[in-house]
């Protein structure tokens, strides 16, 4: 994630901010550019940019609990943000923890949406697209008559993303990682890995790119229920780092790619926080990772350039999490077998987004 700057006072604002703390002006999110502006009241409801007083906006309905800073056209007929138009069921806002799961729900889903977006990726909605378009269901657990619970469970369905509520918990979320025993489980991971299916079905399976799919990840016809009920029964084959990012991505070439679909998001979306504030990794007596992100990740010319950047960050953030006694941040090697998935990952996103340039143009 880039820094933005408040364009009334040029002071350096974030993409979470909701005002600015050094002029007061109110900020919010132009998807349409992907900026950060800084705001003044038209009306009641409207509002206008301070660098462009001509252009009037108004801001997501969800913006009414603190949920969401984006903002839209004032003219839309839609009340939500690009981004939360994809929502279908929500969490209950009736109740202050249910607000506050929603708000760091949508806190991960922008910046999901930050991504799509920078590379104009394919997200149509379910009014664009009926049957298969992006939309999310945010699910609550279900309590039984004897207490029980029942959790929700989160998953990919021919667009439909579920997520489970109550993973914007971190003790829920905690318990879970460890009763799966993941190294690492986010909110943001859930969306960018069930966010790969979605992708998967756009770029390869509706345009016909198995043959080059199947050359990296393997054939995905192989039975796709068989192949789960063997990894949560007998776990992921001895070697598996060898060729996959996590032992859940060896279960099966479709989450192979949802894996490594959401590593590079992970990826690129931290190297560019890395070159927004300079960083640059030059431990004394191991020149050999030495690393400067001195190039738009965005615009990588290949998953080699993101790895040899991103290999020496993750190590030195790794071990400042150690030396505050935390996890890892990043806990997962890129073997070559995986930095060849992720490149193929590379060229489809860059490929669509050639697509999209030219149709634009």
């Amino acid at each position: 994630m880039r820094l933005f700057a408040c364009d009334n006072c040029d002071q350096v604002v974030h993409f979470d901010n909701r005002q600015c703390v050094r002029c007061n002006h109110r900020l919010g999110f132009l998807p349409e550019d992907l900026a950060m502006h800084a705001l003044e009241p038209r009306d009641d409801v409207a509002w206008q940019l301070v660098a462009r007083p001509q252009r009037a906006v108004r801001f997501c309905a969800n913006a009414a609990l603190d949920i969401c800073n984006w903002l839209t056209s004032a003219d839309d007929p839609n009340p939500f943000c690009i981004a939360c138009r994809h929502n279908r069921l929500v969490p209950n806002t009736n109740t202050q923890d249910g607000i506050d799961r929603w708000r760091r729900i949508s806190q991960a889903q922008r910046h999901l949406f930050y991504s799509l977006l920078r590379w104009h990726l394919p997200h149509p909605d379910r009014e664009e697209d009926p049957q298969g378009g992006l939309v999310f269901d945010f699910l609550e657990d279900v309590v039984q008559n004897d207490g029980n619970v029942v959790p929700a469970m989160t998953g990919h369905e021919e667009g439909l993303i579920a997520i489970r509520a109550a993973e914007a918990d971190d003790v829920t979320r905690e318990l879970a990682r460890s009763a799966m025993d993941e190294p690492y489980r986010t909110l943001l991971g859930h969306f960018r890995h069930e966010t790969g299916h979605f992708i998967w079905n756009k770029l390869v399976r509706d345009r016909n790119g198995f043959d080059a799919f199947r050359a990296v990840f393997g054939d995905e016809r192989q039975d796709y229920g068989a192949a789960l009920q063997n990894h949560y029964a007998n776990g992921a084959p001895l070697g598996w780092q060898e060729s996959f990012i996590s032992a859940y991505a060896a279960s099966h070439p479709w989450e192979d790619f949802a894996e490594c679909f959401a590593h590079y998001l992970h990826i690129v979306d931290t190297l560019e926080t890395a070159r927004a504030f300079g960083i640059a990794i030059d431990p004394r007596g191991h020149e050999e990772m030495a690393a400067e992100v001195d190039f738009q990740p965005y615009r990588a010319k290949d998953a080699e350039q993101l790895a040899s950047a991103w290999i020496p960050l993750s190590v030195a953030i790794n071990a400042i999490q150690r030396s505050m006694g935390q996890p890892d941040s990043y806990p997962f090697v890129l073997s070559p077998p995986v930095i060849a998935k992720l490149d193929y990952v590379h060229a489809l996103i860059q490929g669509a987004n050639m697509e999209w340039q030219r149709a634009a143009a």
